[in-house]
């Protein structure tokens, strides 16, 4: 008991610091949204933040998965979140001399992309190590809070800030929930895994173990290719949300935030939900009450045009994926050795960057180079139209091939 007492109070501490460090990251994420959408007005340059954040994280994380099997968790963590503060403050330095660039943007979110890849596999494989299995749909859950509950927060924070104190403002205000992250990992006991000093090294075996582990067990490869499906629609849609609504209320800041901000409270709403209640007994259940409940709330949130219906939307949308993402992980952990977590996370994030950036991109080329400008000069839509039916237009396909879903799950 006195055990389990610790472990828990280790996964707080650690939870906790990941929170700090969210809510500065989302502001600065959000701020550089604004920034780059005042500069440029295209959901393109927007998209391509993403699109640089992910693309180096195709070659770095099957390296990762290997580095999490092999050496300290701790040492990984202390690492990434240094490197992401040094990319973070740079963004602030230029913004203060008044040189930044677009492309610069992109060049640092390439670099951070890599150091986030090392924070995010590391995280994940945590939880298994530090609590018993009875308490894992609830440790995933409450990993989602932490993306959400920084969506509450900093939308609100960065849009009130953003005006008085600039981007090299903001950037300071990240560097100290940096800073305050670091010093509770510092604070805290990680295990190192079972067996990972006894296996051989194999290189190239090593970084192709996890495609193979994947596609040699029938019920991962089938959620892989469930959930991928569902990402990229989902993921079309939360590329063009936020450009849609700058469009529709004249790059309105405040009610971009509010919006933004009721999809945090969804997701930690949602996430405390499945952390009291313990999550669905049938994982699988859990998976596709996520995925379709996503599906009509990103439908209502595209064919609306009031902002307390956008709020309403997000808010569901939000919700959902706690329920779908906590059951999700909690499969995988069941079903994975600890000390292959590591290289098959690897391969499961890696495939889930791929179809994120090849997302992004479609929706950004479609929308900027297509929808847009056929339902402004042949149909006399207002600006944002366009990206609204294209988001419609995924929420459908999400809706629809959810029946299939159910039979994949089967």
């Amino acid at each position: 008991m006195r055990e389990i007492f610790f472990n828990v109070k280790t996964f707080i501490i650690l939870w906790l610091g990941q929170l700090f460090s969210a809510v500065g990251s989302a502001m600065t994420y959000f701020t550089l949204t604004l920034w780059v959408w005042q500069k440029t007005e295209s959901a393109t340059a927007i998209a391509l933040i993403l699109v640089f954040y992910q693309l180096p994280q195709v070659i770095i994380t099957p390296l990762t998965g290997i580095l999490i099997d092999r050496t300290s968790r701790k040492q990984l963590l202390i690492i990434s979140d240094t490197g992401s503060a040094f990319c973070t403050i740079s963004v602030g330095i230029l913004a203060f001399l008044g040189t930044l660039q677009v492309w610069h943007i992109y060049l640092i979110a390439s670099v951070i992309g890599c150091f986030g890849n090392i924070q995010s596999l590391t995280y994940s494989t945590l939880i298994p190590l530090i609590l018993p299995e009875k308490h894992h749909t609830r440790a995933s859950s409450m990993g989602a809070m932490v993306v959400y509950g920084a969506g509450i927060i900093s939308p609100a924070l960065a849009g009130v800030l953003f005006p008085l104190i600039g981007l090299f403002g903001i950037t300071l205000i990240d560097m100290g929930t940096f800073a305050i992250a670091f010093c509770f990992i510092l604070m805290i006991h990680i295990p190192h895994t079972i067996k990972q000093d006894q296996e051989k090294v194999n290189h190239l075996s090593n970084l192709t173990f996890g495609f193979r582990y994947i596609y040699s067990h029938p019920e991962l490869l089938s959620m892989v290719i469930m959930v991928s499906l569902f990402s990229f629609f989902n993921d079309i849609s939360e590329t063009l949300y936020q450009p849609m609504i700058l469009a529709k209320t004249d790059s309105n800041s405040q009610i971009l935030g509010i919006v933004v901000a009721g999809g945090g409270l969804g997701g930690v709403v949602g996430g405390l939900i499945v952390s009291v209640w313990g999550g669905f007994k049938k994982l699988r259940r859990g998976i596709f009450t996520g995925f379709l409940g996503t599906g009509i709330s990103i439908l209502i949130l595209a064919l609306a045009s009031l902002p307390s219906f956008w709020i309403i939307a997000r808010f569901a949308w939000s919700f959902h994926h706690p329920l779908m993402m906590s059951s999700y992980m909690a499969i995988w952990y069941a079903k994975i050795p600890h000390h292959l977590q590591g290289r098959v996370f690897g391969a499961d994030y890696l495939i889930a960057i791929l179809v994120t950036t090849c997302s992004s991109l479609t929706a950004g080329v479609l929308s900027d180079r297509i929808f847009e400008p056929l339902l402004q000069s042949q149909y006399s839509l207002p600006s944002g139209s366009g990206m609204a039916f294209l988001i419609a237009i995924s929420a459908t396909i999400i809706i629809l091939v959810s029946s299939k879903v159910a039979n994949i799950l089967d």
